[in-house]
């Protein structure tokens, strides 16, 4: 390491670039719930939530929430209690959330697309007391799930209420029976309880317990405070320029670190207008645009995908657009021109992990992210100003400048840990310092750059292959919807590349075609020396491609 290196992310390069407004410090003092009570106070029959035909203003989530912290405190619930939440993007979810929080309680955002396994793990580990999901998942496996766990308070919700639309692309499902062994969410949301006093908490408190994805070994639950959601939150609103009142789509789930921050929390502190569409689908989506002239939405590179391939799209459907944001999975620099090429919004990159409550990087408004020239990946943004982004060497040392490493983050976003997990917070957060296991590298100006997951490096012949070059390339072919690059056992070179593809609607190519595409503009250790077409890619419910699912099946 030299002197010139170590001082150089001292020095934040990236605060040159960064306005009055973005270089402001942030001090998260309060949670959500302040932030809802004071636009309950200011304009409280300001919209708060729309859900296809259905609205509902911030005095009206602000009682229908302190009903359901009643009820769940006249249940049992303690503070510090564990509460889990199963459902979709719906008004149930934000009820539930906020009473749980004024309740006192932890919550455990859990994905819907879990299997009884995968819950049973989180409500095991989590110790949860309560649970809350949807009817129909509690008669399909939850009922039996939750018996083995701590789980001794239930409520169910059914997502046709709140809105009278049905619309079957989304919510083709009939209403169950009220079962006799759960409480009905709505129902309880509208008995008219009262909150319970001096369970208020604060930036200190854990918020959410977050469980890793499991890429690699036996979820973890990540400790969210109060504090690290407030401070991204209060970044967004400082820096995003939206109108007033802004108006928010949430395309992320709201299980999902990046929808819960960087959508509901942010549009929440914002006092702004959340748009809820139930899961995404992209003609259900579209529609929600033209219906409801959002301002921000945030996705996963898959979705603008699907978005721009569906039939109907037109440049009208993003003309309310202020800002557009990328999140959760690689965004190739080929999608982010071609979209706006189409249809007008440019795409602003974003990095961050569930560890560091989603965002520790991101485009600004007014800036562009450079694509770098050598590797022709795309900038993923710049950090803020209380967040330092240091790259570092197998043995911890800082490299210089525009070489690559491990990327390392240390801010008030930043977790204070793994629930009930010192081993693993230990090496995952020495001193504080968050070890992402990505790789990356950082210009000059400050510009962040995400290689590649350092598990998912490809090693050919000894040499390191990242698959997010071989997509970005493979991206650049105008049949190609989806890429996904892996390493496959290979007797020659110890491991050789694989790329799967999707295609884009009525669109043809062949897989020889394909790899001599990338032949043409690669190294020749790096092209796809096997490549086969899928009708669609393996995806996480947030839209991340599943590369360690194609590992499988290869």
């Amino acid at each position: 390491m030299t002197d010139a290196s170590a001082s150089s992310y001292a020095a934040k390069p990236w605060l040159a670039l960064l306005s009055d407004a973005q270089r402001t410090p942030v001090d998260p003092a309060h949670t959500l719930v302040h932030a809802l009570r004071r636009v309950v106070a200011e304009t409280p029959e300001r919209s708060c939530l729309a859900y296809f035909d259905g609205r509902l203003t911030y005095r009206e989530v602000d009682e229908l929430s302190d009903s359901v912290a009643g009820h769940l405190a006249a249940r049992g619930l303690e503070r510090g209690d564990r509460v889990a939440i199963l459902l979709q993007n719906s008004p149930h979810f934000v009820l539930a959330l906020l009473g749980a929080w004024k309740a006192g309680a932890v919550v455990v955002p859990v994905n819907p697309m879990y299997k009884s396994g995968e819950v049973g793990h989180v409500l095991r580990d989590g110790e949860v007391a309560a649970l809350i999901c949807s009817d129909r998942a509690w008669d399909a496996y939850l009922r039996e799930t939750a018996a083995d766990s701590p789980v001794r308070i239930v409520l169910t919700g059914c997502e046709l209420d709140f809105q009278t639309r049905n619309d079957a692309r989304v919510l083709a499902f009939e209403r169950l029976p009220q079962a006799e062994d759960t409480d009905d969410l709505t129902a309880v949301a509208r008995a008219g309880h009262e909150a319970p006093e001096g369970r208020d908490l604060g930036p200190s408190d854990i918020a959410l317990i977050s469980y890793t994805s499991g890429t690699s070994g036996t979820p973890k639950g990540a400790t969210n405070t109060h504090g690290n959601i407030m401070y991204n939150a209060e970044r967004q609103r400082t820096s995003l320029e939206l109108p007033d009142p802004p108006v928010y789509f949430a395309m992320a789930p709201l299980f999902h670190i990046t929808g819960m921050v960087a959508q509901l929390a942010a549009c929440l502190n914002s006092a702004g207008v959340l748009v809820l569409a139930y899961r995404f689908e992209a003609g259900v989506v579209l529609g929600a645009f033209a219906e409801h002239g959002p301002h921000y939405t945030v996705g996963p590179s898959t979705a603008f995908m699907a978005l721009a391939a569906h039939p109907d799209v037109t440049r009208d459907h993003f003309a309310s657009f202020r800002m557009i944001s990328s999140g959760g999975a690689p965004l190739p620099p080929a999608l982010v021109e071609k979209f706006r090429a189409g249809f007008g919004p440019y795409i602003r990159n974003g990095y961050g992990l569930t560890e560091c409550t989603a965002p520790c990087a991101s485009v600004p408004p007014g800036l562009e992210a450079p694509v770098d020239p050598v590797s022709g990946t795309l900038a993923v943004g710049l950090p803020g100003p209380e967040t330092v982004v240091r790259i570092v060497d197998d043995e911890g040392q800082e490299v210089p400048l525009g070489e690559q490493g491990e990327i390392l983050v240390r801010g008030p976003q930043v977790v204070p840990g793994y629930w009930r997990r010192p081993d693993a917070t230990a090496e995952t957060f020495p001193d504080g310092e968050l070890r992402t296991g990505d790789i990356g590298f950082m210009d000059a100006e400050g510009w962040l750059y995400v290689v590649d997951r350092k598990k998912d490096m490809i090693n050919a012949s000894g040499f390191k292959v990242w698959p997010r070059e071989v997509e970005d390339v493979l991206y650049t072919h105008p049949a190609v919807r989806e890429a996904a690059v892996v390493g496959v056992p290979d007797g020659y070179r110890g491991e050789t590349v694989k790329a799967y593809i999707s295609l884009r609607p009525g669109a043809e190519a062949d897989p020889d075609a394909l790899a001599e595409y990338c032949r043409e503009r690669l190294a020749a250790y790096k092209y796809p020396r096997q490549v086969e077409i899928l009708p669609d890619l393996p995806k996480t419910a947030s839209g991340k491609i599943l590369r360690r699912d194609l590992r499988s099946r290869a």
